[in-house]
């Protein structure tokens, strides 16, 4: 199970593959750039999402660098990936807590190449300090999360690292007890860690649920990938099935007319043979008998080619029943992907009836609220359109008065 240990906001750059020298961007605007702890193969990647594509996923290994080019800027180059990838920060702060959590990790990805117990780092305010010896604090929602996954993660490392504590060899061959003696002090200190409070599992918990949805976006994507490739695989599989299975009934007639043949010249030869043995009783025409072993000796030589054409084209025959067998196990494996395919599709068609509902909803509401809308104007109007009256009224019985006054 991975978990995030530290996350920044930043550009998402990946170098030119034919140029080599030009940055391409792969992220519109700043998105988040995280280091994931994978505590069942003791790895850690860089991780970024954008919308539901994986930009960056890179699993760090002690042979890789973080340059920092300027101020703002810092690459790495993945030899898995075969790619470099480039960040831009907002800020020189932001690029040199990724640059040292970076170290932080290659360091504790080099311990677990040399068997030595990991150590996950820790995302406490404190994290800095530990690379370059400077305290440097971080943000409140990183070291609480920090501090409510330590004693699960250390758990499982606390028998091998005590036990091992004692024979714990460095890079130099020599051992280093004072060394140790710190470590152990660490690891005790990890485990007398209080408890987080409330709102610091529920961080973990936003942390966790946010991950999983960026895996299940990026599974989503490879899904209709490698839905495609499979559909592609399944047809190819098909003709190379339909191809196979021509020549191998071809092959079987081409069999059965050279075993009609072999047949043919078995008995031709049977009655030349008997042919000689009456011409030798016969003692009749020497240059007859010497023409008929000639034969003989030809029909024979053509029936050991035609035997050894035989068994060639058996062998053949043979080779194409292996290749049609195995093409039939991949096919079953294709028609079992094609299964997969078909559920994964019919995922999509309810994921995108699903929208089209919410949709519906939405211009449904977006209606009554423009009929709503030209209501209120008509009673607007109408409203208006009294008043006009009224004041008409007034003005009438206004008038009324004043004549009835002047007469």
């Amino acid at each position: 199970m991975e978990q995030p240990i530290f996350t920044t906001k930043a550009h998402v750059f990946q170098i030119d593959p034919d140029t080599k020298k030009n940055w391409i961007p792969a992220s519109k605007s700043a998105v988040s750039v995280s280091y994931y702890y994978d505590t069942t193969r003791n790895t850690y990647r860089i991780i970024s999402v954008d919308g539901s594509k994986a930009i960056v996923n890179s699993t760090i290994t002690p042979g890789m660098t973080f340059t920092k080019t300027s101020q703002k800027f810092g690459q790495w180059s993945d030899p898995r990936a075969n790619t470099v990838y480039g960040l831009g920060f907002s800020s020189e702060q932001d690029l040199q807590k990724f640059i040292e959590k970076f170290k932080e990790v290659k360091e504790m990805t080099r311990q677990a190449v040399s068997q030595t117990p990991p150590i996950p780092p820790s995302t406490n305010q404190n994290s800095a300090s530990q690379v370059n010896g400077n305290e440097e604090s971080q943000s409140p929602s990183s070291s609480k999360h920090a501090n409510s996954s330590q004693p699960r993660q250390f758990l499982h490392h606390r028998s091998s690292s005590l036990s091992a504590m004692q024979q714990e060899v460095y890079l130099d061959g020599t051992t280093d007890t004072s060394k140790q003696d710190v470590n152990l002090k660490e690891r005790r200190n990890s485990f007398n860690t209080p408890n987080s409070p409330n709102n610091s599992s529920n961080n973990a918990a936003e942390s966790q649920l946010k991950y999983e949805n960026d895996r299940l976006k990026l599974a989503l994507a490879q899904s209709s990938t490698n839905a495609k490739k499979w559909e592609v695989e399944l047809q190819t599989l098909k003709n190379n099935n339909a191809r196979l299975t021509a020549a191998l009934q071809e092959s079987t007639t081409n069999v059965e007319e050279w075993k009609k043949q072999l047949a043919a010249y078995k008995e031709e030869s049977a009655k030349m043979k008997k042919k000689i043995v009456e011409l030798e009783k016969r003692q009749s025409g020497s240059e007859q008998v010497a023409a008929l072993q000639t034969e003989l000796q030809q029909l024979t030589e053509r029936l050991e080619r035609v035997q050894l054409d035989n068994q060639d084209k058996q062998d053949e025959i043979n080779q194409l029943s292996l290749r049609l067998s195995e093409l039939s196990a991949r096919e079953t494996q294709s028609s079992t992907l094609q299964n997969r395919c078909k559920k994964l599709e019919e995922e999509n068609d309810h994921l995108r009836l699903k929208v089209e509902d919410l949709q519906r909803q939405l211009s449904e509401r977006n209606m009554s609220h423009d009929q709503e809308s030209s209501e209120l104007l008509r009673l607007e109007d109408q409203l208006g359109n009294k008043v006009t009256e009224l004041y008409e009224i007034h003005e009438q019985i206004i008038s009324l008065i004043r004549k009835e006054s002047h007469s």
